[in-house]
């Protein structure tokens, strides 16, 4: 089975993935189609390769520009070589440069124009094109004046070469969804009445049978039919250790098997796999835009304006000074490079990319950006409990065993009993002994015994398992130790389950929900970090409460009914509180909608995940804890690039326009483009730091 980069094509086909700033979004505000503020979506038809080969041409074109520019050999005091026509070396290269290098910007222009939103390459096209017509103005003789053919020609090279670095660390943040795509295999082993097959992958149906060796990456979502495996989830669910796979349990495209083989039945390809799923859930996310974004697109705006404001009062001003004009559009052009709101278009949405992808690697779905951005608020989080705090599932949570029998002996005779019975709370006393790795023994004469429990011989001895109803009918007498176990079982909720000999009675257990091992891990982290725990369920009170004292919960809403749940989470937000709720099933669906910030188990119901912000893969409340962590550290480098990106203007138009020439300080086009360039990088190499945020 191949797993060559070829799949990339096919994963990203139906995701969408046109880059980070590649088409248009939704304005949440007016309910319309708009592109960023920033301008970066005018790059969508390019890759960091175009840009590099604009730059590396546009590199060679501008050395001998500079290098015959009178104003350059004037300035390092040398004379470049003379011959027939070297006098057209600058303006024939420096209009190869603006044709061949600028014309990217001056598209980009025009469809900011057409939008009606001028913004970055707006700038940068008015300042090349003021050069550039100037300088030919000159050339020909119609005014006298110093050309700008070199100034041109670095102005043009240096912007390619800072576009180029910033789509690169774009394409770097984005990597995570190209290599989710790279999981899928090409081709896939189909198992047919005549034999085994390889197939394309795209050819799989729903029903098919495919078998997967070990090694191999698994090709389609399908229902495990026959063998035994582990499979690492790890780019899936963010989940480290293999997982054991069965007959019965689902496995999920992209993931890597062990050293078992399977024989899986398909039950999803291509876009309908799970890994396709979360494709279109990081890239929808790292497309919808946070408050922060907003933001930034309007301050790129307001900057955008005030550099075409201050390019105008910059030419206006020398003019009416009695500078040279030469002088006075070198200082213009200065002052749109320099004030390009490049850095600013750059700060929210690489930091976005990059918080997206991190959440997507350690299991964590943003929905939608404003969810995690209103993580770092956070200070109330209400579990549903039954399949968010608890399994969902029966468990024996407790026992207790007369003197005749070890605990584990106890739970591997009540296993082998109801080994047969199909009663949840059979199979949660099978399962228990499972996880625990007892080796069940094999029942002979399995009978159910109506209203009262089941009966099975266990090595030539017959038990029976049952409840009350069970113990009048045997005219058994539980031990004291027994019934006090039992009693505080009922008290708690839980079913107390018997195993008998005969009369005697040899053992209870306490089946009930088991409460999920990472729980009380995950109630804790959340209460070090100073958010209060409240839990909401229908079950009954003293149910709920036996969980909540169990896990440290003091909020606890119990026999709430489904349609009851958005209610108390709008009660608990009247209170002030900024409340996150987490759940999983349908009837949670409108109480995550009502949260400030609604958390889905990614286990749950299709339903439950479509309605919350966030999606925890991993099924695992731990993961809530690093959605803060997650939510704070990415506002910091957003609020961290806002300030640079912007801030530096304050001092940098000033220079620009010439506020120290006096004292022979001036900026030139050209150091305008490295410093412009220089600040975008700050911004890049900032955003790239929260890599190393441990969640």
């Amino acid at each position: 089975m191949k797993t060559n980069g070829a799949t990339q094509a096919q994963g990203a086909d139906h995701v969408g993935l046109a880059g980070q700033n590649g088409h248009h979004e939704k304005d949440d505000d007016h309910g319309g189609d708009r592109p960023h503020g920033g301008g970066h979506e005018h790059h969508e038809s390019h890759s960091p390769e175009a840009f590099r080969e604009k730059f590396a041409v546009s590199l060679v074109l501008t050395l001998p520009v500079v290098f015959w520019s009178g104003h350059i050999q004037d300035l390092l005091g040398y004379t470049a070589p003379t011959f027939p026509g070297s006098d057209w070396i600058p303006p024939v290269l420096g209009t190869a440069v603006f044709l061949y290098g600028g014309l990217v910007f001056l598209k980009g222009a025009v469809d900011e124009l057409r939008d009606r939103l001028p913004g970055m390459m707006t700038l940068i096209s008015l300042a090349i094109a003021v050069a550039f017509g100037f300088s030919w103005v000159v050339q020909l003789g119609l005014i006298d004046a110093q050309a700008l053919w070199w100034e041109l020609a670095t102005l043009v090279t240096i912007m390619l070469l800072g576009h180029w670095i910033e789509m690169r660390s774009i394409e770097q943040a984005q990597g995570a969804l190209q290599e989710l795509a790279k999981l899928l295999p090409d081709t896939a082993n189909r198992i047919t009445e005549e034999g085994e097959e390889e197939v394309p992958v795209s050819e799989l149906q729903k029903g098919d049978l495919v078998l997967i060796r070990p090694g191999e990456s698994v090709p389609v979502d399908g229902i495990v039919r026959s063998g035994e495996t582990a499979l690492d989830e790890a780019m899936i669910t963010g989940e480290s250790r293999p997982v054991k796979k069965g007959e019965g349990d689902e496995v999920i495209a992209g993931t890597i098997n062990g050293e078992g083989s399977l024989r899986v039945e398909v039950t999803g390809t291509g876009k309908d796999t799970k890994l396709s799923g979360i494709m279109r859930l990081v890239a929808d996310a790292q497309e919808s835009k946070s408050r922060a974004q907003h933001l930034a697109d309007r301050a790129a705006r307001l900057l955008t304006a005030v550099a075409l404001a201050a390019g105008v009062v910059t030419l206006v001003t020398w003019q009416l000074i009695g500078a040279p004009i030469d002088f006075s559009i070198v200082r213009t052009v200065t002052v749109l490079v320099i004030a390009c709101p490049h850095a600013l278009g750059l700060a929210v949405p690489l930091v976005v990319a990059i918080s997206t992808t991190m959440g997507a690697g350690n299991g964590l779905l943003v929905r939608d950006r404003r969810g995690l951005e209103e993580a770092r608020n956070l200070d109330m989080v209400v579990f549903d409990k039954t399949g968010t705090l608890t399994l969902g599932q029966f468990r024996v949570v407790e026992m207790a065993v007369t003197e005749y029998l070890t605990e584990e002996e106890a739970l591997r005779i009540a296993a082998g009993v109801e080994a047969e019975s199909e009663h949840p709370i059979a199979r949660g006393i099978v399962n228990s002994a499972e996880e625990r790795e007892i080796q069940l023994p094999r029942a002979q004469g399995f009978r159910a015994l109506t209203g009262k429990g089941v009966a099975a011989s266990i090595d030539g001895t017959e038990y029976f398992m049952g409840g009350p109803a069970l113990l009048e009918a045997q005219g058994a007498q539980v031990p004291e130790v027994l019934r006090e176990r039992a009693e505080d079982a009922g008290a708690r909720g839980q079913a107390a389950i018997y195993l008998l000999q005969g009369e005697e009675v040899l053992a209870v257990f306490a089946v009930a929900d088991a409460i999920r091992e990472e729980s009380r891990d995950a109630v804790r982290s959340l209460q070090e970090r100073g958010i209060q725990v409240a839990m909401l369920t229908g079950d009954a009170q003293e149910v709920a409460d036996a969980v909540a004292r169990e896990l440290g919960i003091e909020t606890v809403f119990a026999q709430v009914l489904p349609e009851d749940k958005a209610s108390k989470v709008q009660e608990l937000q009247a209170m002030g509180h900024k409340v996150a709720m987490v759940g999983d099933g349908v009837n949670d669906a409108p109480a995550l909608a009502t949260a400030d910030i609604g958390i889905a188990v990614g286990a749950g119901t299709d339903v439950a995940v479509e309605a919350g912000h966030i999606v925890l893969v991993r099924s695992d409340p731990r993961d809530i804890g690093r959605v803060v962590t997650l939510s704070r550290a990415t506002y910091r480098k957003m609020v961290q690039n806002l300030w640079w990106a912007a801030g530096y203007n304050i001092v940098a138009i000033p220079l620009a326009a010439g506020v120290l020439a006096t004292w022979g300080i001036l900026l030139t086009p050209a150091v305008g483009a490295v410093l412009m360039s220089a600040s975008t990088v700050i911004v890049a190499v900032n955003a790239q730091f929260l890599k190393r945020v441990k969640l």
